[in-house]
């Protein structure tokens, strides 16, 4: 909005105080989440599953 006021727009002060100073960068206003498959199941172990974090091992009494 503050680059439509320096083009010479008019912008109401209460537009602008509802604003959110937030990034947008991460929001995906298309839908559509691109995820490479094969990568994701190359890392998995040969069970199929992730191997535990540290502190899964570490709740379970298994790791110091």
């Amino acid at each position: 909005m503050l680059e439509l006021r320096s083009q010479g727009r008019d912008v109401p002060d209460e537009i602008l105080s509802r604003i959110s100073p937030g990034h947008s960068d991460n929001i995906n206003s298309f839908g559509v989440i691109n995820v490479d498959v094969e990568a994701g199941l190359a890392t998995l172990g040969t069970a199929g599953w992730r191997p535990p974090r540290a502190a899964q091992l570490h709740e379970l009494g298994l790791m110091p």
